[in-house]
């Protein structure tokens, strides 16, 4: 009789591990695929915006050098000089891209992935 109790609990146990394993499964799939959705759709945004930001960048650049070239005289100066300007921009950015670039970005993610 002991041993009939004891069988069924360990039947009870395997059943709420089986359970639990399952559920706990099905809990970091839907946690995965929170994750990459999150991640996909800022992603996702953050390429638009940098693609919208890029295409007014390259019009106002055109701009500024044929302005520059005109008030010059000469157009080969306006557009070297704002390949100047976004050169000494580039060099600057190199020295505080993992204060202004990195920094962000790692922090962004944490969140994402930490937080919920």
């Amino acid at each position: 009789m002991a041993f009939d109790n004891i069988k069924e609990n360990t039947d009870n146990i395997q059943e709420q591990a089986h359970d639990y394993i399952e559920k706990s499964a099905s809990y970091y799939k839907l946690w995965g695929f929170k994750v990459a959705m999150k991640s996909t759709t800022m992603i996702l945004k953050f390429s638009l915006i940098l693609l919208c930001f890029s295409m007014v960048l390259l019009f106002g650049s055109v701009g500024a050098a044929l302005a520059i070239g005109v008030y010059f005289g000469s157009y080969a100066i306006g557009f070297l000089s704002v390949g100047g300007f976004y050169l000494i921009i580039t060099i600057l950015l190199s020295f505080v891209k993992s204060k202004v670039v990195e920094g962000p970005i790692l922090e962004k993610f944490s969140e994402i992935f930490f937080n919920d």
